[in-house]
């Protein structure tokens, strides 16, 4: 029975939808899944023919997808943040980037007898991992502080340049195949490069300029940014051959390094446009793998993949080291982790088309070579970095530590105290002044909206593992209680009382919020700005048999909020009620109290006016 196209093309977004929700359920990259959902839909089942459904405009749409994700993937790459990450980071880009692409490069040719313009494309995509597919493992794996950023920052800055590199070398093997002799090569080259890097510099200054200045209006700078991409990128193509993805990536490049230019919001919109788009882009890569090109290239594909594994990867990590203070068993554990994504994907499946096109016949192998690639990465490393990170002790501990929303002076207050009895703390709010407090306090702080897609990639929650909603913004309030829930669970996620328990329902949030909120004794964000301005301040108080938690009570009378209790065992818990905690002789408590209890103000009032009337 034939199937409609309208019927295919919604098959492909609903089932694009389920795998990236099996990936946020069992806490692995998504990319595995869409992947998987390609090959068993395509040449398993026969179910999607994409050339079928597509046609002619197959290519064109992959070329365009494939623009989208380097322009977004370049807007990551800040220079100043690459000299901000420490030597490691800084070595691993060129010295892993050398070690993977040429060892990359040698493997493939001479185990798999491809020609020396394939392999050397291959290598310089292998060296591609990206936030995509590292931030999911670091979340289920949780190394320490120093290896999760290592690896982050790997993979943001990696993606872009990587991604940069392949270009070029796409752009080298194309240019010389145009040529009929060595001149004409490399002025077809040259020629490329120089209207990529013009076009792309000019198309980012000015893009950046209508941001910067603000000529078209705040709901246009996502669709007016896209659409001018593509268009430059078409325009690119047509000035020549092939050069638009190099300038789409110098245009993103050029872009982030500008100053007061909000490209923050374009990347928050990349995450609705990758579910809707590259995610159903990945499953039609996925269906056009044909099992018989995986079984031509025979058991020498899997001495690559051990090479690029076992050698490549150790010896780029053993490398980079040399001069930084990791031990042993923080180099094995880099050396394991290396998983490619998506930028690997896209670009070697529209890479192999256009070489095919111009006559290289081997190019077909660069598709399962790549995709073989990705899936070992991603499914062997997934499954075994967690228990190799608590054998070699660089796990962290249980995630007991808070991200924090808002970085407001009663929020600051909170943090500190936590922070002195070493509890990992995050804080963060979209108010600049609020977060430049914080940095003068010391305090670890993300400037932005903690659910955005660039929070994903950026907000280091290592060790982090519960919410504390202590803001006045409602709205974001709820969005940062609705992500976390899903993300940290339903009894690690608090928030205060807003005041709407008494409303008509229309007016009141959803019952799924309502429970997490009463945090504090139910106290309101309002509440608690005004006893700070009265002077409150955040105490800890250690008890025992000499000062029970009674004791504490008789001596605030009543006038103390109980914010955190630590047992004996030192676990920490957000109090919600103070009638229902039941402190123990070990326990200690963390309260906002006032600047005097009352029993000493009062002794304190009756010593000066005895002292008065003593001068009378």
């Amino acid at each position: 029975m034939p199937v409609s196209t309208v019927w295919l093309l919604a098959s492909i977004g609903v089932l694009s939808l389920f795998c990236q929700w099996l990936a946020w359920r069992v806490r692995m990259p998504a990319i595995l899944f869409l992947l998987a959902g390609g090959i068993v839909s395509g040449p398993v089942l026969g179910y999607l023919n994409p050339e079928d459904v597509f046609g002619d405009l197959l290519f064109p749409m992959v070329s365009l997808a494939v623009a989208i994700i380097l322009f977004e993937g370049s807007l990551t790459l800040r220079f100043a943040e690459i000299r901000g990450h420490g030597k490691m980071v800084r070595n691993l880009l060129p010295i892993g980037a050398i070690v993977t692409g040429t060892i990359g490069t040698l493997s493939t040719h001479y185990i798999l007898g491809i020609s020396w313009e394939i392999a050397l494309l291959f290598g310089a995509i292998s060296i591609v991992t990206g936030p995509t597919v590292i931030a999911p493992l670091l979340r289920s794996v949780r190394p320490s502080s120093k290896l999760a950023n290592i690896l982050q920052w790997e993979g943001i800055i990696i993606d872009p340049i990587g991604a940069l590199l392949a270009v070029l070398v796409f752009e080298g093997i194309v240019s010389w195949g145009q040529g009929n002799v060595f001149g004409h090569s490399l002025y077809i080259f040259a020629k490329t490069i120089a209207v990529g890097t013009f076009l792309g510099a000019a198309a980012g200054y000015l893009n950046g300029q209508v941001l910067r200045k603000h000529w078209i209006p705040q709901y246009l700078h996502n669709a007016g940014t896209l659409t001018f991409m593509l268009g430059v990128y078409a325009l690119s193509n047509e000035l020549a051959h092939e050069s638009g993805l190099l300038t789409v990536t110098i245009m993103g490049i050029w872009m982030a390094n500008m100053k007061q230019v909000p490209v923050d919001s374009i990347l928050e919109f990349k995450e609705s446009l990758s579910v809707l788009l590259i995610s159903a882009l990945f499953i039609i890569l996925a269906a056009r793998i044909e099992f018989s090109a995986i079984a031509d290239l025979g058991w020498g594909l899997a001495w690559v993949l051990a090479i690029l594994m076992l050698v490549a990867r150790p010896l780029s990590i053993f490398l980079s080291a040399i001069g930084t203070n990791l031990n042993w068993r923080e180099k094995l554990f880099l050396s394991w982790i290396a998983p490619r994504g998506i930028v690997a994907a896209a670009v070697s499946a529209l890479f192999a088309f256009q070489l095919q096109k111009v006559g290289y016949d081997g190019a077909g192998a660069i598709v399962p070579l790549v995709f073989m690639l990705i899936i070992a990465t991603v499914t062997i490393q997934s499954l075994t970095a967690r228990p190799l990170a608590n054998l070699l002790n660089v796990a962290e501990p249980s995630e007991f530590g808070f991200l924090i929303l808002g970085a407001n002076p009663v929020a600051r207050m909170i943090g500190l105290t936590l922070k002195k009895h070493e509890v990992p703390v995050v804080l963060a709010d979209t108010n600049w002044e609020n977060v430049r407090q914080a940095r003068m306090e010391n305090l670890q702080v993300y400037f932005g909206n903690p659910v955005s897609e660039h929070a994903s990639n950026q907000l280091d929650l290592t060790g982090v593992g519960n919410l504390l909603v202590i803001s006045p913004y409602k709205h974001m309030n709820s969005l940062a209680t609705y992500h976390f829930l899903d993300w940290f669970g339903d009894n690690s996620v608090y928030s205060l009382a807003e005041g709407d328990q008494d409303q008509k329902a229309r007016h009141q949030t959803a019952e799924k919020i309502q429970q997490t909120r009463g945090l504090f004794n139910g106290v309101s964000y309002a509440k608690l700005a005004s006893l700070a301005s009265q002077g409150y301040s955040v105490k800890t108080t250690e008890l025992s048999d000499e000062f029970s938690y009674q004791n504490f009570l008789d001596k605030y009378q009543s006038q103390a909020l109980v914010l955190f209790m630590f047992d004996g065992k030192g676990r920490i818990t957000p109090v919600k009620s103070m009638d229902k905690i039941k402190p123990g002789e070990n326990s200690t408590l963390i309260s906002l109290v006032p600047d005097r209890a009352p029993k000493e103000r009062k002794e304190r009032k009756d010593r000066e006016n005895a002292e008065g009337n003593g001068a009378k």
